[in-house]
């Protein structure tokens, strides 16, 4: 295969990627090639990645366990932080147990690959995460996409199917366009049928339900027949992911899930900065608070210059755009102007766009000049 060949095709069709690394922590200004930028691309929605009491966690672990792991956490891996931190978080999202994976991408392609087979019927939401798509297709399991949130499709197929065991899997809050799956009514609907429900709660973790997630927002109990995947490296500020979900299936996971099995452990650090960070949230619950105060502010100065945004309440706002040559001038425009929102083009997403990523760093100033800024952009 020629990859120099492959390489020029993206680039005629303005598909080419490339790294932009920072010179600084994560934060509501960033350093990028010398230059200082206000950060609108980062699902560090509550300011907890430079925090000092997550930072002061990691430092005392490093001086207590080291750096790396060393092994998986089935060999010497494992430290008691990794316990600790997989029972707070089953008290957090209010299940039975937890288990760590190294990330959201992990948790995801070895729990749906482990926990369906060749008896089993996927349902997956046409938008749901790669991640969620590649745990499907590493599955034995049939697959059926129903449109978007579209829950009478998803009846449809439901009722169609004679599967043995079958799986409805969404995200909560949706990555790239920023709106919240019917949780309540998914739930419902699995029990119509005899599904479980496979909640992928990695945006919403920290963000809805004062910071428990999809589940607490819409207002109901984790049952066993909800799966709910979530990660530490959004709003929570540190790394890793998770799957909370009843003793049976967790211990299962912990058996067969070749990326738990397969993989070093998270290093001791990266625990203890999730556990400071889940104690930080339950107790500060105004910091949750501040995020949605922003995201609120920030719908409100984009409407007012006429940009069509959704309604719903959480950190990503997508500001689409018709092709790709046009979203790219926009966000270089941006970046001209000081402010750092890099351009999702395909294959990431079918329409390109500017992923606006509020915070609950942001102060009001920024937000105004997130939308004067825009509105010049686009002129």
């Amino acid at each position: 295969m020629d990859y120099k060949q492959k390489i020029e095709q993206l680039k005629r069709q303005d598909l080419l990627r490339s790294v932009r690394d920072r010179d600084c922590p994560s934060g509501r200004v960033i350093k990028i090639e010398g230059r200082s930028l206000l950060n609108f691309s980062s699902n560090d929605y509550l300011g907890l990645a430079s925090h000092p009491v997550v930072i002061g966690a990691a430092h005392q672990a490093l001086d207590d366990f080291g750096y790396g792991a060393g092994a998986s956490r089935l060999l010497s891996g494992g430290t008691s932080l990794a316990a600790r931190l997989e029972r707070k978080t089953a008290s957090f999202k209010g299940t039975d147990k937890a288990v760590l994976f190294n990330s959201g991408y992990a948790a995801n392609t070895g729990a749906i690959a482990s926990l369906t087979d060749e008896h089993s019927t996927i349902f997956s939401d046409a938008l749901n995460h790669a991640s969620i798509v590649d745990g499907c297709r590493l599955s034995c399991a049939a697959r059926h996409i129903y449109n978007h949130n579209d829950l009478n499709h998803l009846e449809e197929l439901l009722r169609q199917s004679r599967s043995f065991h079958k799986v409805v899997i969404t995200e909560s809050v949706f990555s790239m366009d920023g709106d919240i799956a019917d949780i309540y009514d998914l739930h419902l609907l699995c029990g119509k049928y005899n599904a479980v429900l496979y909640v992928d709660d990695a945006h919403a973790t920290g963000v809805l339900g004062q910071g428990r997630g999809a589940l607490a927002h819409f207002g109901f109990t984790p049952s066993d027949d909800i799966i709910q995947m979530g990660t530490y490296s959004k709003a929570l500020g540190s790394l890793g992911g998770f799957i909370a979900a009843s003793s049976s299936v967790c211990d299962y996971l912990v058996n067969t899930a070749r990326s738990f099995i397969y993989s070093t452990a998270l290093a001791a650090s990266a625990a203890a900065a999730s556990l400071a960070a889940i104690d930080h949230i339950t107790a500060h619950t105004e910091l949750v608070e501040k995020l949605h105060d922003n995201i609120i502010s920030c719908r409100r100065a984009l409407i007012s210059k006429g940009f069509p945004v959704t309604q719903a309440l959480t950190p990503i706002i997508p500001i689409v755009f018709d092709s790709t040559p046009e979203t790219l001038r926009i966000a270089g425009r941006l970046l001209d102007i000081g402010i750092y929102a890099p351009a999702i083009r395909p294959p990431t997403v079918k329409q390109p766009r500017i992923r606006i990523s509020i915070s609950a760093f942001h102060e009001k100033a920024d937000i105004v000049n997130l939308a004067g800024a825009l509105s010049e952009a686009i002129r």
